[in-house]
């Protein structure tokens, strides 16, 4: 009753914002992202303990970490038939609390985990359902490369699904890190108070079925201009609800600005950035170098990432 699963972070291409079910986190709207390799959350859960046991990393779970963690692993115990407690540890190899979407490599990493200690069989498609109730993002980290997640009418049905892309397309990540403490639940609630959300879901058809589109010719370009533009959309209504909430920092308008010039320069490239500051800049494979030198040289911390594949079991175990 014991297994280990891996998963890759995400960046929102077309993003989601707002939940109309809290509990279940289900959303007002499909979305597609991106999964970040070698980013990688590992979780190793075992169970047949007396109590429940959460650590992340060294430090023990909080009670609302506890709580969303208990979210996925109470639904998965019941679709087992019952559970006893259980001991789990995870661990990042990169930054949390940075806009990177360590939320959704972590409860992915957490379902398809104590899926297989608990001794279900399921498809990522199924456990993508489960990996929701912890973040609605992570559902796309279960199926991993770029993944659609489909609203639904209810919790059967709100799942992702990976999109098939060419093989070895040309795609680059530059992470630009910018550091900044948010809290997404607390986001989530607002963007019903902006005057703009009403357009943006009018929006949102054309722009998945853009971005779709995009990805299944592998039209990198076409990618990130459509991230860009909802990048855009989406944090003016962050900025325009009730709380009136900018999680754009200095930095990350330096690296916007230098991304546009970098266009100028005959440099194509696409910001995005999901509800923090930290910037994805989305390019190709060849580029990166001279991105990154441009990003070192305003004094910007960054990372290459390339597209990732699912969440997956490892036999390697935290304890």
């Amino acid at each position: 009753m014991k297994a280990s699963a891996v998963a890759h972070p995400i960046q929102g291409l077309i993003k989601y914002h707002g939940l109309r079910d809290r509990r279940l986190r289900l959303p007002y709207h499909d979305s597609i992202s991106v999964c970040t390799a070698p980013l990688l959350t590992h979780t190793t859960v075992e169970f047949g303990h007396r109590v429940d046991s959460v650590r992340f990393g060294d430090r023990p779970a909080s009670m609302e970490e506890m709580r969303r963690v208990l979210e996925v692993v109470d639904a998965l115990g019941e679709e087992a038939g019952g559970r006893s407690g259980m001991r789990m540890r995870t661990l990042n190899n990169f930054p949390s609390n940075i806009g990177l979407g360590a939320s959704a490599s972590g409860f992915a990493a957490l379902a398809v985990a104590a899926a297989k200690a608990l001794g279900l069989e399921l498809s990522l498609e199924e456990l993508s359902r489960f990996a929701r109730r912890g973040a609605g993002s992570a559902a796309r980290a279960v199926t991993g490369g770029f993944s659609r997640w489909y609203a639904g009418e209810g919790d059967a049905d709100s799942i992702s699904r990976r999109l098939p892309h060419p093989d070895g397309i040309d795609m680059a990540i530059v992470c630009a890190l910018v550091p900044m403490v948010k809290t997404t639940d607390l986001i989530h609630p607002d963007v019903l108070s902006s005057p703009f959300f009403k357009a943006r879901l009018e929006y949102l058809p054309s722009a998945l079925e853009g971005m779709e589109s995009a990805i299944r010719k592998g039209d990198v370009d076409e990618i990130g201009r459509l991230a860009e533009m909802d990048t855009l959309v989406l944090h003016g209504i962050t900025m325009t609800g009730a709380d009136e909430t900018i999680l754009w920092r200095p930095d990350t308008l330096r690296v916007i600005l230098e991304v546009k010039s970098l266009r100028k320069d005959g440099v194509q490239c696409h910001f995005s950035i999901d509800t923090g500051a930290t910037v994805y800049i989305n390019c190709r494979r060849a580029d990166v170098t001279s991105i990154r030198e441009r990003m070192s040289a305003l004094g910007i911390e960054t990372l290459e990432c390339s597209v990732g594949g699912p969440a997956s079991i490892t036999d390697v175990h935290l304890f």
